[in-house]
């Protein structure tokens, strides 16, 4: 008679050897990860923890001898700074505006392009290349190539409506840099949301189709839900970059009128390198870099429970 031993459990305290062991391996395949994370944090949390150390400083540069410590006296004139309070909302406003903006231009273009046509591979690549423009060169053919008033295309396309010789950067100047960043987001967000459109199942839209509903009747209960993923992925992305924003403001506004059209990274920018207080920019870069922070991991936390498939449904 053949005697079965019984499997040994696999449950139960781990052997100091099996630890060991796996602490090894775990930094085995760390180790080649190390240089990387040594450069990433050398290049960035150094610089942050001597913007910590200046922004407690009063300290101007144009006054040899000036420095000294004045403790969380910097962040207390950022809040009480009607400028910075106003390059707050400007940005708020360019980053609202251009995200909102791009992702509804990109999502038309996305549903134009999931279609078959005759020069569809055409349309897209004309469609994409404004993303891969550097964004100096592009607010340099904003500003002098498009809204020119003399010599502009924009005012030569308004001209039989009576636009006449507008100066729209000087009029206009925060919308005119939003119409920069949206013209190179759309093609962004095209992509991001065509990328959503082309992994949709069709047969859920031929079922669809064949229990009688209309393509409007299909967009919103099938395929907006279906891409609102990509469309909040892209929108927190987006977002992330134009905070950071300040190629297209100094090409084409330098913050001008007054700050009219002046973010947060260009002001501390002025601050920072035509004031020359040094306490006082780092001071509002905290703050900016905080804010940012905060903003984004709560986004990001919604966008990963949203990919997960966590959210509970509504």
């Amino acid at each position: 008679m053949t005697t079965i031993t019984p499997p040994r459990p696999t449950t139960g305290p781990v052997s100091p050897t099996e630890k060991t062991i796996s602490r090894a391996e775990a930094w085995r395949r760390r180790g080649p990860l190390l240089p990387a994370l040594i450069f990433m944090i050398v290049i960035t949390q150094v610089p942050f923890l001597f913007t910590l150390y200046y922004s407690t400083q009063s300290w101007n540069l144009v006054r040899p001898g000036s420095q000294e410590f004045n403790g969380l006296n910097n962040y207390v004139d950022v809040f009480r700074d009607e400028q910075f309070r106003t390059v707050a909302v400007n940005t708020v406003i360019m980053i609202v505006g251009t995200v909102l903006i791009s992702v509804i231009l990109g999502l038309l273009l996305a549903l134009l392009l999931d279609r078959k046509f005759l020069g569809r591979g055409i349309v897209r690549t004309l469609l994409i290349t404004p993303f891969l423009v550097t964004p100096v060169a592009a607010a340099l053919v904003w500003k002098t190539s498009m809204f020119d008033p003399v010599f502009g295309i924009v005012n030569f396309v308004l001209s039989p409506f009576g636009a006449g010789q507008i100066d729209w950067v000087s009029r206009f100047p925060l919308a005119a840099v939003m119409v920069n960043l949206i013209w190179q987001w759309t093609p962004f967000m095209m992509l991001l949301i065509l990328a959503g459109l082309q992994s949709m199942p069709r047969d859920i839209l031929e079922a669809g189709r064949v229990d009688g509903a209309s393509a409007v009747q299909l967009f919103r209960e099938i395929t907006l839900p279906h891409l609102r993923r990509f469309i909040e992925l892209g929108a927190v992305l987006g977002a992330i970059y134009l905070v950071n924003t300040f190629d297209a403001v100094y090409m084409m506004t330098q913050g001008g009128p007054g700050v009219a059209s002046s973010n947060l990274p260009f002001y501390i920018y002025q601050r920072a390198f035509l004031g020359f207080d040094i306490g006082q920019a780092a001071a509002m870069g905290v703050v900016t870099v905080i804010a940012t922070i905060a903003i984004s991991t709560l986004a990001l936390r919604l966008i990963f429970t949203s990919f997960s498939g966590k959210e509970e449904a509504a």
